[in-house]
């Protein structure tokens, strides 16, 4: 089965944005380096690993992107309202196109780890 255009758009926007947050704190940090920053980094990098696991096709990589963005609301409402609207709007788009019957299809045609 083809791989979904959204889930492979999904995937890339999971891997850039990994990319990019993980240099831009890496950079910004260097002068003030705090313990949480690792932390920081370290979740930013999540988001690289889910990207390159969903292209592959893991049905788990999905569920915690999903997870990754709901932490995102969390914090956004930590911050304002306006940014838990952003992040709200854009995890019910990113949950709408993993879970759409496309791509539950092609996440269920592979094979189950250790299968």
């Amino acid at each position: 089965m083809k791989r979904p255009f959204a889930i492979t758009v999904v995937s890339w926007l999971f891997i850039a944005v990994g990319v990019v947050a993980t240099v831009v704190h890496t950079h910004t940090s260097l002068n003030s380096f705090h313990r949480e920053d690792v932390l920081i980094v370290a979740l930013e990098l999540v988001a690289v690993v889910v990207g390159v696991f969903m292209l592959r096709g893991e049905s788990w990589a999905r569920w915690v992107a999903v997870t990754w963005m709901a932490f995102h609301v969390v914090v956004g409402y930590l911050n304002g309202p306006q940014q838990v609207l952003v992040h709200a709007i854009i995890f019910s788009g990113i949950t709408f196109l993993l879970f759409r019957a496309d791509a539950r299809a092609w996440f269920a045609s592979k094979p189950a780890m250790g299968s």
